[in-house]
């Protein structure tokens, strides 16, 4: 093991030099899922911003935003949101990913709130829900609450 990789592996949460570069490479933003999405939202009419704070003060970007609706999309990984159907806890570093996937279960509920008490609607989308059927539920609600048929 060459002296970079013993640095790294006692400053990282990485159990490997690997996982670390797999891990680096997850993208935050236009993974594939929210492309789909994105797509799918487009081709029914409907303008959004993309990865932009839903309100000034909240530390979350969300995946899409409605302004004039007040509705915040976010588009889950089942991995790192805890997905109650897919989510499975890895063996290696467990511990970590346990707590890691804990704390990011509970930063989604407390954003949840702080839009609520804001006046705004968090849409959670999981990243194994069909882009089709997901862009229609959101373009009905948006319809809603912008006062106006979707």
């Amino acid at each position: 093991m060459s002296m970079v990789e013993g640095d790294m592996s006692n400053r990282s949460w990485a159990s490997t030099p690997a996982v670390r570069r797999s891990m680096q490479s997850n993208r935050s933003r236009d993974t594939k899922p929210e492309l789909l999405l994105r797509r799918a939202l487009h081709a029914r009419g409907l303008r959004y911003r993309v990865c932009t704070k839903p309100l000034p003060d909240l530390r979350m970007k969300a995946d899409i935003v409605f302004r004039p609706a007040r509705v915040a999309v976010e588009v889950r990984g089942c991995f790192w949101h805890g997905c109650p159907e897919h989510h499975r806890k890895p063996t290696a570093n467990s511990e970590y990913w346990t707590a890691k996937i804990s704390r990011n279960i509970a930063r989604d509920r407390k954003n949840e709130k702080l839009l609520s008490e804001a006046g705004w609607l968090l849409i959670a989308v999981w990243e194994h829900e069909g882009p089709a059927d997901s862009a229609a539920l959101i373009a009905e609600v948006v319809g809603r609450r912008r006062g106006g048929s979707p």
